[in-house]
């Protein structure tokens, strides 16, 4: 069995680290008041976010995160999703993956149930 994917979350907001890796914004859409240049991002893939409707329901309330998850995951699971999580899961077998959102608390954000669907921890 191989060894488990690094897959990190971090702040879309804060400085590149040097052992990163391939750094992919997953938020839907664009942080307030970042410049493109100034984000430090491969790439983004919005394709991979919570729907409109799951991150509207959501609002980041610590007490909806883990029936957040669930519908996220559920989500992922559909064709709209699953070309985007297949893209990530090949990323995170190359090289370190950090997965960036403007979310405040990282902690309970998409960007970390993410984390857990690619690491599979």
């Amino acid at each position: 069995m191989g060894k488990a994917p690094d897959v990190r979350v971090r702040r879309v907001y804060d400085a590149a680290q040097r052992d990163d890796g391939s750094r992919v914004l997953v938020d839907r859409i664009w942080p307030r008041g970042l410049g493109k240049d100034a984000a430090a991002l491969d790439e983004w893939c919005k394709d991979v976010a919570p729907s409109t409707e799951l991150r509207k329901w959501y609002g980041h309330d610590p007490a909806k995160f883990q029936e957040f998850g669930r519908r996220y995951r559920a989500e992922l699971r559909d064709a709209e999703h699953t070309e985007a999580l297949r893209h990530l899961r090949e990323l995170a077998g190359q090289q370190p993956l950090t997965l960036l959102t403007a979310t405040k608390d990282s902690d309970i954000s998409a960007a970390a149930v993410l984390r857990t669907e690619l690491s599979g921890a």
